[in-house]
């Protein structure tokens, strides 16, 4: 008898071999993963050899990908943050979508259509990938810059106003209905703004006693499942009520940011995160419909140009407006400026309405599917060609003189952030000359006005490190808080100065083993020693004599070094690793427990000894109770 493999066992099968091929094909190529992706979902859908055809379904499942991504993005803010953020969100992010929406509805309008589909197109076209455009921000570490503040302010308001967007649609379609639907409108906000003070009620009050409650099982696989429940239970709920699933999947992230569950949150999902994600990307490339493309090709180009050049011209206009750097702005309108994910729902629930007919719809939703296929395209081609020349093309304050001058030092330093501002000033101290490179033209400001002599560069370009002096150095110093951009100067230096010994920073133990790898022998924690002088301070502060205070964060600090090398030899085997760290804390317990139970002892014994010939006061007796 002939087996026939499960449904859900191909799929997964064409998935992932085809994520295995198509990704590390576009990476060696340099046209990174997101492109991969959208490739393999092109060749294995309907459009190409049609082994699979249930895409919107796969496209429905696949977009919880991108609610764990905001989650994830929401544990990395916190609430005060956010607050502080207020006015970009709704000042920036309700600038870009009006002006987008003004523009494409005025082009839909005098093209012939009708103002109910021109204002529906303009509405779906003007929102942004959520995905992509967060994704290609966080490979390239920008969301402490200008513009990845801004770009990340501007999605989420896109977020929350896909809400009315969708509750519009059917206000725009025949009388009956909309009539029918403005009379349970209040009704329906009334319940939106209910359950959202509940998710925020039960984040703050209820949901940490479940997750200590949860930790107290010190189950690996309960802890990943609650987390997994958690950002689940959120989405549900938000679909419910017809709400955002990625918006409350960021809410509940904010409201645990500030938590001492959330590095542990991050653990749990990120892998989830990027493989749903990776089946995100699958299913968009899966979704273009070829045929309408090729039954209809200048109109689908003509689209396609049109709402593309309208979005780049508004979102350019406003980073000027914003007086945002100028290397900044390319990389910013291109990310804005592609259709979104959810301009898929949009179209659909305005072609169930009767809104837009079936060929319009098909083509706005190849339309956008075209342009977040193209835009990681045209993003690796700005790097490669657009970017090195349009940097020298920034004036005045914006982009200050490259170095272009020889240099001679026995130290080179990349980044003159908090952490390269100290190295820079112990050895100016001693009276060593060191040439500090920074492309932050904030920073430079800085750095002017404190006297420093800092020049502007990128550290991760092997000609101006020659001319930094990089040849006659001994020391290079990297001191950049951007994971990626570390590990790129090294693989530089390396290759081409590999007579300098480098010392670098790493953000966490995880990017210490990844120097570790890459054979970088002195490498620091960025915040080790200021956490151990925090903590010095705070047993002071509970009584400890400040001698006792050293010895113990002293032995700490060893043990911890020590742990780190373990557990750096047990990379490669996560449970193994992770079982060797939770050992060597158990045992730095019982070796501290056992000290000072010795001191105890022996201040005891010190007690009943002799008393000394030598007169002295006698100790009080309710000191020791």
């Amino acid at each position: 008898m002939e087996a026939h493999a499960p449904l859900w066992l191909t799929y997964t099968f064409l998935y992932l071999a085809a994520a295995v091929i198509a990704v590390p094909i576009s990476r060696a190529l340099g046209l990174g993963t997101i492109i991969g992706y959208l490739v393999a979902g092109m060749i294995i859908g309907p459009s190409g050899l049609k082994l699979v055809s249930n895409v919107q379904d796969i496209l429905h499942f696949s977009e919880f990908g991108v609610v764990l991504m905001l989650f994830l993005i929401g544990l990395e803010l916190q609430p005060s943050r956010l607050w502080s953020m207020r006015r970009p969100i709704f000042g920036v992010g309700s600038a870009q979508m009006l002006l987008c929406t003004a523009g494409l509805f005025a082009a839909g309008w005098l093209l012939g259509f009708d103002w109910h589909m021109a204002l529906i197109a303009a509405l779906g076209l003007a929102l942004s990938s959520t995905a992509i455009a967060l994704q290609s921000i966080a490979e390239r570490n920008l969301m402490s810059t200008n513009s990845g503040k801004t770009s990340f302010a501007i999605l989420l308001f896109q977020d929350v106003a896909a809400i009315p967007i969708l509750a519009l649609v059917p206000l725009l379609a025949v009388g009956q209905q909309a009539a029918q639907n403005d009379g349970n409108m209040l009704l329906e906000i009334g319940r939106t703004l209910a359950i959202i003070a509940a998710v925020i009620v039960g984040g703050r009050y209820l949901l940490r006693p479940v997750l200590r409650w949860i930790a107290q099982s010190d189950s690996r696989e309960i802890s990943t499942a609650t987390a997994l429940l958690l950002v689940v239970g959120i989405a549900y709920l938000m679909l419910q009520i017809g709400l955002s699933m990625a918006l409350g999947a960021f809410l509940a992230g904010v409201l645990l940011a500030d938590s001492e569950f959330r590095a542990e949150l991050e653990t749990d999902i990120e892998p989830f995160k990027g493989l749903l994600l990776g089946l995100f990307f699958i299913a968009v490339g899966m979704s273009i419909d070829f045929s309408v493309i090729l039954s209809s090709p200048l109109a689908m180009l003509a689209l396609v140009v049109i709402f593309l050049l309208i979005k780049s011209v508004v979102i350019y206009s406003l980073a000027t407006v914003l007086r945002m750097p100028l290397q900044e702005r390319p990389l910013f309108t291109l990310l804005l400026a592609q259709g979104g994910e959810f301009a898929f729902v949009v179209f659909s629930a305005a072609q169930a309405q009767g809104i837009v007919s079936p060929q319009h719809s098909s083509l706005l939703i190849g339309a956008v599917a075209i342009s977040m296929v193209a835009t990681p395209l045209m993003v690796a081609a700005m790097d490669r060609w657009l970017m090195p020349r349009f940097a020298n093309l920034a004036t005045g304050e914006d982009a200050p003189e490259e170095l272009h001058e020889q240099q001679e030092a026995s130290v080179l330093i990349a980044g003159f952030g908090r952490y390269g501002q100290i190295v820079t000033r112990v050895l100016l101290s001693q009276g060593i000359k060191a040439v500090i490179l920074d492309h932050s033209v904030e920073m430079l400001q800085v750095a002017q006005n404190f006297g420093y002599r800092v020049f502007y560069g990128d550290a991760t370009r092997q000609d101006l490190l020659r001319i930094a002096g990089a040849e006659k150095a001994e020391v290079m110093v990297i001191a950049v808080d951007d994971e990626s951009q570390t590990n790129q100067i090294v693989k530089l230096v390396q290759q081409h100065f590999p007579h300098l010994k480098i010392v670098t920073r790493a953000k966490d133990v995880a990017h210490w083993f990844a120097l570790r790898d890459m054979g970088v022998q002195y490498v620091d924690r960025e915040l080790f020693d200021s956490s151990l002088q925090t903590a010095e301070k705070t047993l002071e502060l509970m009584g400890y004599t400040p001698e006792d205070a050293q010895y113990v964060v002293t032995v700490f600090r060893a043990h911890n070094i020590e742990l780190t090398n373990k557990m750096y030899e047990h990379r490669n085997d996560r449970e193994t690793m992770l079982a060797v760290g939770r050992q060597g804390r158990d045992q730095l317990v019982e070796q501290m427990m056992r000290e000072r139970q010795e001191r105890q002892t022996q201040a005891q014994e010190a007690e009943q000894a002799p008393s000394s010939p030598y007169p002295h006061q006698p100790d009080d007796p309710q000191s020791h109770i």
